[in-house]
C-alpha cells in the first residue's frame, strides 16, 4: 500500500484554530477544502448578500486550491450547503460562472449553518492532475 504524504493548508481564518480544522488537507493527489463560508479572512468580515457571499467562498475556495498545488478546474465533487434551500436558484448564475464547464458532481443541502450571518457554505474535494483528462 502506497504511503501518502499529509498536507494541511491555512486560510489564517480564526476559525480553524478555534475549532481545530485545516482549510485544506492535502492527500497524495486528492485535495479535500473544508466547508467554506464568506467571510473574507484577511478581515474576518462578510457580507450581508448570498451572491456576494458566494462570490467570496469560490475565492477562498481557489485561494485553497492553489496553495495544494490545484485550482477549480480540477474540483470532482461539491456540496453547497445553505439555511435556506429556497435561496439556492439565486446562486446558480455565479456557480455556473466558476464550474459550469467543469460540472463536478454536486450536492445542496439545508441546514443551519454556524453563524446566522452565513448565508451559504461550499465544500470541494479535487484531485490534482484530473484537468486535462476532464471531458
Amino acid at each position: 500500500m502506497p504511503k501518502y504524504t499529509r498536507k494541511l493548508i491555512s486560510s489564517g481564518s480564526s476559525f480553524e484554530a478555534q475549532v481545530g480544522y485545516s482549510r485544506a488537507v492535502v492527500a497524495g493527489d486528492w485535495v479535500m477544502v473544508s466547508g467554506t463560508t464568506g467571510f473574507d479572512y484577511t478581515n474576518m468580515t462578510i457580507a450581508d448578500d448570498l451572491i456576494a457571499q458566494t462570490e467570496q467562498c469560490f475565492r477562498n475556495i481557489a485561494a485553497a486550491l492553489a496553495q495544494a498545488e490545484s485550482s477549480l478546474a480540477e474540483v470532482v465533487r461539491v456540496q453547497y450547503i445553505l439555511p435556506e434551500a429556497s435561496t439556492f436558484q439565486e446562486c446558480w448564475p455565479v456557480l455556473q460562472r466558476y464550474l459550469g464547464t467543469i460540472r463536478p458532481a454536486a450536492t445542496m443541502i439545508e441546514a443551519n449553518l454556524a453563524d446566522p450571518r452565513m448565508k451559504i457554505e461550499i465544500e470541494v474535494t479535487a484531485l490534482r492532475g484530473s484537468a486535462e483528462s476532464a471531458s
